[in-house]
């Protein structure tokens, strides 16, 4: 389809939610925070990596069977859902706003390198393993690093505004 190797229609929706994803997370991640935007982005986010990570487990073209993308698929859903459950219980009381952004941070670096793995492995002589594993690898370590350096000082930010 649309002249992709290995991407039928049921692919096609499958990149859908992914693209939906990466738009809604962007907005999350640029948009102020606690606001009824980020909250309606968020929830964007939520429907859209949660379809995308369903779909991801329907697809077998390229194992036949259970292989390690549907382990990062697993993964990814924990990821929403662990974030997803710190903000709906405010659990931990003191630290529930780290918890809830780190987890979604992870979550959408994972999409991030899903993403850049997808397109890497479609160059010209590049291996496919090799493709997967490099882009993976440099966009972990690229959300590792903004995730350690950014998301403590914002959550230490928002816990500040609301106690005021």
């Amino acid at each position: 389809m649309l002249g992709i190797r290995g991407l039928d229609a049921f692919g096609a929706v499958h990149a859908v939610f992914g693209l939906l994803a990466l738009i809604f997370g962007a907005a999350v991640l640029l948009r102020a925070k606690g606001t009824g935007v980020h909250r309606g982005f968020g929830g964007g986010y939520v429907a859209a990596m949660t379809c995308l990570n369903v779909t991801g487990l329907l697809i077998y073209d390229l194992y036949g069977h259970f292989g390690p993308f549907h382990v990062a698929a697993l993964v990814s859903l924990g990821t929403v859902a662990a974030g997803y459950v710190a903000l709906y219980l405010r659990r931990p009381r003191a630290t529930w706003m780290e918890v809830h952004a780190i987890f979604f941070c992870w979550s959408y670096v994972g999409l991030w390198a899903a993403f850049v793995s997808e397109v890497v492995v479609r160059v010209p002589g590049v291996s496919f393993n090799g493709g997967a594993i490099g882009g993976s690898v440099v966009a972990t370590l690229i959300g590792a690093f903004l995730i350690h350096t950014r998301v403590p000082a914002l959550a230490a930010q928002l816990r500040r505004i609301s106690t005021v």
